[in-house]
């Protein structure tokens, strides 16, 4: 199993000082966020040159890490035309210089009608909310050709494509072969359905299974009638069953801690690669 982190979630700092903090606890490879990660970055979109991505990408390179995604995130139907336009060039930016940081993905959700934060709202489950995000990913698809750069795109609960069904849809509009799926289990879920979790990954598999490249970590509980996350196996997840399932039919996909506390880092570290070789051991 590829295991990789979030490297944000290690805190800001230079590149060199984030490859380090993240090879010291284990970790193959990162989901790199430029504006969120590094020290002095912060503009949407990044401003990028060869330079620039050779010395960041070198950071991880040299300690053994590669790049499992570029993170682009944005919301493709914010009503913030200026947001949603930086949203997009930060996205195309990130396309282009894809191969230059030798990084196999740019990713990013499907967004909501709720401008901030990206939760519910029921232009989300209509086909012109849907229509509308689709018209951005196919530009940025077409995009991507031209560089042939890759995509992964995520669905959520809360986001237009807010089921495993949905996304395929987005793929299949498209038609992009360079476009591939982020299966976050965590996403999927809320206060009515988080009970059926086991279902809802069975479903997501069966649905995006051919396409699934990244996968995102994560745990919870319910407080107050609200999911909330927590360090990998301190919450409700059977990560025992469910690796299990992720390792059987994703051979191949990068396994990424997301959101994931610095305080847990090392102990979620080593609680998933407990259950890992608890599997193989039963194989």
């Amino acid at each position: 199993m590829k295991l990789g982190v979030r490297v944000h979630d290690l805190g800001r700092d230079e590149a060199t000082a984030l490859a380090k903090k993240a090879k010291q606890i284990g970790f193959d490879g990162v989901q790199l966020v430029v504006a969120k990660a590094l020290n002095g970055e912060g503009k949407i979109p990044t401003e990028l040159n060869d330079e620039k991505v050779i010395k960041i990408r070198d950071a991880f390179l040299n300690e053994g890490l590669d790049i499992y995604m570029l993170g682009a995130y944005f919301n493709p139907v914010h009503s913030n035309k200026e947001k949603l336009t930086n949203g997009i060039n930060n996205f195309k930016n990130y396309l282009k210089y894809e191969s230059l940081f030798k990084a196999s993905y740019v990713g990013s959700e499907t967004g909501s009608f709720n401008d901030e934060p990206w939760i519910y709202h029921p232009q989300n489950r209509t086909i012109e909310g849907y229509n509308q995000m689709r018209d951005v990913f196919k530009e940025l698809a077409s995009y991507a050709k031209e560089y042939d750069a890759k995509m992964a795109l995520e669905g959520a609960y809360g986001h237009v494509c807010y089921s495993p069904k949905v996304l395929r849809k987005l793929y299949e509009d498209i038609n992009y072969d360079g476009l591939y799926f982020t299966l976050d289990l965590y996403n999927y879920l809320d206060i009515s359905n988080y009970k059926n979790y086991m279902e809802i990954l069975d479903e997501a598999i069966e649905t995006l299974k051919d396409r699934v490249r990244i996968i995102h970590l994560k745990d919870f509980i319910v407080v107050d009638n609200k999911l909330v996350k927590v360090d990998l196996g301190e919450g409700i997840i059977d990560y025992k069953t469910v690796l299990k399932k992720l390792l059987t039919n994703f051979k191949d996909a990068y396994f990424i801690f997301e959101g994931i506390s610095k305080e847990g880092m090392e102990s979620s570290y080593k609680f998933i690669k407990k259950v890992e070789s608890e599997i193989n051991n039963e194989i």
